[in-house]
């Protein structure tokens, strides 16, 4: 490959890191507009979901408005919408990963995230759902070395996909029982 073809795909790269970066940095410093979305519904949920998961390792509180939308929403339809927005959200960990400048490449747990993925390609799916459905950064992780290993973007959101839902199920049922649980009786 000539230093031509390469510039491209490094600016590229950059491009698509300082994005990612300057996403982060505004949805933390306008998170309080974004929980405001969760007055729009279903698809305010969508948006909040992807905006609480657009984050790479710094959290912001999705679950627990998942968790506050399945009490007051049918509790489905908040898993649907959350876990989908979720997914979506998940493509900056994917794309700071494409772009080769990962901030955990020097990281034991990141290689070894990697290695499983590349070493075991049929498992990809699995991996991917596994840590899609646990509620921890691990996912940021899994997102990174997808990108970096340039698996194809449909097959990293659809095992996401499926894990967000899962997990954005469970916390919208916790929701709509603990209204339940203190919901004074008849």
């Amino acid at each position: 490959m000539s230093e031509g073809e390469k510039k491209p795909s490094v600016l590229l790269r950059i491009a698509v890191l300082l994005g990612v970066l300057a996403l982060i940095v505004v949805l933390f410093l306008f998170r309080d507009q974004v929980q405001k979305l969760q007055q729009y519904g279903y698809v305010g949920i969508f948006l909040i979901s992807i905006a609480a998961n657009a984050t790479i390792i710094i959290p912001l509180p999705g679950v627990a408005i998942t968790a506050a939308m399945g009490a007051i929403f049918n509790p489905i339809g908040v898993a649907v919408a959350a876990g989908l927005g979720a997914a979506l959200g998940e493509l900056s960990g994917y794309a700071a990963g494409f772009s080769g400048q990962g901030v955990l490449e020097k990281q034991n747990y990141y290689n070894k995230v990697v290695g499983w993925m590349r070493d075991h390609p049929r498992w990809i799916f699995f991996i991917i759902l596994l840590f899609s459905f646990i509620p921890n950064p691990l996912m940021d992780i899994a997102g990174m070395a997808s990108g970096a290993l340039k698996i194809p973007v449909w097959k990293f959101l659809l095992p996401c996909a499926i894990g967000k839902i899962l997990k954005m199920l469970m916390f919208a049922y916790a929701g709509y029982y603990s209204v339940a649980w203190f919901a004074p009786k008849p």
